[in-house]
């Protein structure tokens, strides 16, 4: 089955065939480095890396670029209010420059610990003005923009396309609000550059042609992907969010500067959810893959439980479910591991799989093609080779047993065990047992002696 993906802009499942034969460029909307990275966007990069995965299982090269946005993200995910930046340097009391340094650090250990695949390319905003301010100085030329007191504004007016990718009821929407010491035109116009505010002293600010001051978040990914894919490339992600304002406006202004929409295809990985909602930074509480692996949980079982769902489907998190996952996962990965090397793939199981991963990304389906090899009564050394074949997009990291550290007590505590175990002693056992998972362990029984894991603990609050 040749590969087929959705596309947002056509609403639609096609197939996919990239401009230069052999070759995709590829662009994803990286993280505003202004706070951690919660499990919900981390489920938005590890479906774009299974999309990337998917992209080099079909033979393609692929040029990957991720872009950090440092600057001229403000908190509404339009104009108002202030720059996430500067607000994270109000709370920390740290410079901007150190919050953007310290989170893309953090951000670039939980991509790291995901086994998500290195892009080609990092590019940061704060490392692009001039190309942002050469965008903008076209989009003036051919007469797209309009100044306020505030800043350099987009004329969507002039866009008769604008808002097709998010199917805008432009008609419906309110007329244009107040900017203080000026006025949009529309409610979906959009700033391209704004000015520094001159009451208030910015970290991060740039001269320009129209005065001191910093991008809009819109201009940097369009100026950013351009100058490394061209101003018309194969596919551009992001998460659902991104649909009705940053990626509508990086259409808007990418078919008023080059005449394109920028893509091919536009992709979108969906939210994940909680009891309560959507998980976001907004309200304060939100977990990241730290948490996770505090309540022992390996950052794999994350990726493993992310990919149990489809990436257009919104998922809603539990402990539950995660502790599922990780107990799958580790028996897969421990029962791969234990089968003998030296086989070969399965070429009709492998075509199972290239035709589920090839139909829209459908993981939930190839995870179990997965399962399905372990279980089936083919040569052992053959289903080993097929399932690390399968890997390569899974990206689990099957057949690799990691060791466990154990302190001291514990190891003790296994001893006695297994004394008791000798002796019959099947209440002692199972109180050692109890006492060993309550130190945050997990012991399994095998014919060749007890394994020994870090055990998730779902009453850690």
């Amino acid at each position: 089955m040749e590969l087929s993906l959705y596309d947002t802009w056509t609403r639609s499942i096609r197939p996919f065939t990239p401009l230069n034969p052999g070759q995709v460029g590829l662009y994803c909307c990286g993280p505003t480095v202004y706070d951690y990275a919660h499990i919900g966007n981390l489920r938005t990069y590890l479906f774009e890396d299974s999309l990337r995965r998917v992209l080099h299982f079909n033979g393609f090269a692929v040029r990957h670029v991720v872009n950090i946005t440092d600057v001229g993200h403000l908190v509404s995910d339009a104009d108002d209010g202030e720059d996430k930046m500067e607000k994270g340097s109000r709370r920390t009391g740290d410079s901007a420059w150190q919050i953007a340094a310290r989170y893309t650090e953090a951000f670039m250990a939980d991509w790291r610990a995901l086994n998500l695949l290195e892009p080609t390319l990092w590019c940061r905003a704060t490392e692009h003005i001039a190309e942002q301010i050469d965008f903008v100085q076209t989009l003036e030329h051919k007469g797209y923009t309009y100044r306020t007191s505030d800043g350099i504004y987009f004329d969507s007016g002039k866009d008769a396309e604008y808002g097709y990718l998010a199917r805008l009821d432009i008609a419906g929407l309110k007329s244009g609000a107040r900017i203080e010491g000026g006025e949009k035109r529309r409610p979906t116009d959009f700033a391209l550059w704004k000015f520094s505010p001159p009451e208030q002293q910015r970290q991060m600010e740039w001269d320009s042609p129209w005065g001191r001051g910093f991008p809009g978040w819109h201009i940097e990914c369009s100026a950013m992907s351009a100058r490394y894919l061209g101003p018309w490339f194969d596919i551009h992600c992001g998460g659902e969010d991104h649909i009705p304002v940053h990626h509508s406006n990086e259409i808007a202004q990418s078919q008023a500067c080059h005449g394109t929409r920028a893509a091919n295809f536009w992709m979108h990985g969906y939210f994940l959810k909680t009891d309560d909602g959507k998980m976001s930074k907004s309200s304060g509480e939100f977990l990241t893959l730290a948490r996770l692996v505090e309540r022992g949980f390996d950052p794999l079982d994350w990726r493993y439980l992310c990919l149990t769902a489809h990436y257009r489907h919104q998922m809603v998190f539990s402990w539950q479910a995660l502790e599922g996952a990780a107990t799958a996962r580790r028996r897969l990965t421990e029962a791969v591991a234990r089968l003998p090397e030296g086989g070969k793939v399965i070429d009709t199981e492998l075509a199972r799989f290239r035709h589920a991963i090839n139909d829209d990304l459908n993981l939930p389906r190839a995870l179990a093609l997965a399962w399905e090899v372990l279980g089936s009564a083919g040569d052992p050394a053959d289903k080993r080779a097929t399932l690390l074949q399968f890997d390569q997009v899974l990206g689990l990291s099957l057949g690799a047993i990691c060791e466990v550290a154990v302190p001291e007590q514990v190891r003790a505590w296994i001893a006695e065990r297994e004394t008791a175990r000798s002796a019959r002693d099947w209440a002692a056992a199972d109180r050692l047992r109890e006492a060993i998972r309550q130190a945050g362990y997990e012991l399994e029984d095998g014919t060749d002696g007890v394994r020994v894991r870090l055990a998730p603990n779902l009453h850690q609050e």
